[in-house]
């Protein structure tokens, strides 16, 4: 397995997208996403986020809400923080 293959692997989906379980962790350990309510996580611009194929997958102030299914979690951008919309993937 490439060791790249994590970073480049998101699915797409109406109303959002999945990457593997082992990326959605390391976003957690690295502090990159942090919970903001249950089953909900915002994005933390004062810590690095891992780099990904597709750019813009975790704007700022959007909350995300997961779902883990199989070997892979489903991010579902919703609910704006401050008003802003929700991003387009």
């Amino acid at each position: 397995m490439d060791p790249q293959d994590p970073f480049a692997d998101v699915v797409l989906f109406e109303g959002g997208f999945s990457i593997p379980e082992l990326k959605w962790r390391e976003l957690l350990f690295v502090g990159a996403l942090r919970p903001d309510g249950e089953g909900s996580f915002v994005r933390d611009p004062a810590r690095p986020l891992p780099p990904f194929r597709r750019e813009g997958l975790f704007p700022g102030g959007v909350r995300f809400r997961v779902e883990r299914a199989g070997g892979r979690v489903k991010v579902l951008p919703g609910g704006a923080i401050g008003g802003r919309d929700r991003p387009d993937l």
